[in-house]
């Protein structure tokens, strides 16, 4: 990914060279960027990876799942906060996740602790197992469950090939 991004970087800066203007001009650079793009996407399958604005595009739709699912899990948790009764049951439960390597795991562990209503408290010592506090065991265990599902396969969508 970094050496199609530098590539792409070269192409627009030779092309801005190329066009023999007295000065350095942003939309001459910017054609030049998005006909590198053009380059690139088809000859990405010579570099052995995805064409690298896939993978952009897919962290940003993470970042996007990220801020909908903190979104949805804050009104939960000021919803129950505001009731006049909390009738909340604290509790703690296991997930097996299918995540490989340390980034990965460390990413869906941060991205869980970042959501309210729910905490990774440890991992298991294979790594494989997060044990997960949520805030209402009946009523938050299912949502937050779905919320794994749902970053688990928007990080495999940015870390894979």
């Amino acid at each position: 990914m970094p050496a199609q991004f530098l590539l792409n970087i070269t192409i627009a800066l030779l092309w801005t060279l190329l066009m023999d203007e007295d000065a350095f001009y942003i939309p001459t650079f910017l054609t030049g960027y998005l006909i590198g793009i053009g380059i690139l996407f088809l000859m990405h399958r010579f570099f052995g990876t995805k064409f690298y604005l896939l993978r952009v595009y897919s962290a940003v739709k993470l970042l996007l799942i990220f801020i909908s699912e903190l979104s949805q899990s804050s009104l939960l948790i000021m919803k129950q906060i505001l009731s006049p009764k909390l009738k909340i049951k604290p509790g703690i439960f296991t997930y097996e996740h299918s995540m490989e390597g340390d980034y990965e795991l460390t990413t869906l562990a941060l991205l869980l602790t970042l959501t309210p209503g729910s905490v990774v408290m440890e991992v298991s010592p294979d790594g494989k197992i997060f044990y997960i506090h949520a805030m209402d065991i009946e009523s938050s265990r299912d949502s937050v469950l779905k919320s794994i599902k749902v970053f688990e396969k928007a990080i495999m969508e940015v870390t894979r090939n």
